[in-house]
């Protein structure tokens, strides 16, 4: 019988929180989506101009389900009360034997452009390098979002690749997305 995983719920980065979300997390995962929508809309497909509550309440206890079940390990990034953005280590690179996983980030728009991203990722990298055990970190974004590259190489992660008009972005038209990497020993742990 395989070793079952029971996943890390939460970790602490000086006044940053990475958690599972929770039930009763909706409201604050609707307001910070709903607010940054112009800044998310580029990016991620599931912005969108209308959240009801229930909707977002359902997307929490999903998630918290799914984390539970080692299936999907959604992450809300907190400064006390407020969600400042959402992360993951998410399984598209293999099953967690693999000892891989994609990270995946989106920062609220009041927040971003003031190094919220780099902490959050150097966080998880943190965590993900620590408490996880994983080896190797992904991380994917569609090139023309510099900011999300730019994020990426502060934190160390090389780019191994540009996956040329691999996904139809957002706005429908084919992209390029560059794929960055980083592995344990790169990280010192």
């Amino acid at each position: 019988m395989k070793t079952p995983f029971f996943a890390p719920t939460g970790f602490q980065s000086g006044d940053l929180q990475l958690r599972a979300y929770r039930p009763g997390d909706g409201p604050a995962l609707r307001e910070a989506t709903l607010s940054s929508y112009e800044h998310l809309r580029p990016w991620m497909a599931w912005a969108k101009t209308a959240y009801p509550p229930d909707e977002a309440e359902v997307r929490c206890r999903r998630s918290a389900a799914l984390y539970l079940q080692s299936e999907e390990f959604i992450i809300g990034a907190w400064i006390g009360d407020e969600l400042v953005g959402g992360t993951g280590f998410h399984l598209r690179c293999g099953p967690i034997e693999w000892g891989c996983a994609e990270i995946g980030m989106w920062i609220r728009a009041s927040r971003a452009g003031q190094g919220m991203g780099t902490r959050v990722l150097r966080a998880m990298l943190d965590w993900g390098f620590g408490e996880w055990g994983w080896e190797r970190l992904v991380w994917k974004c569609d090139t023309r979002n510099v900011a999300s590259a730019r994020v990426a190489e502060k934190c160390g992660l090389v780019r191994e690749a540009t996956f040329r008009s691999d996904a139809l972005g957002v706005d429908g038209e084919r992209r390029d997305t560059h794929l960055y990497a980083i592995l344990r020993g790169e990280r010192g742990i």
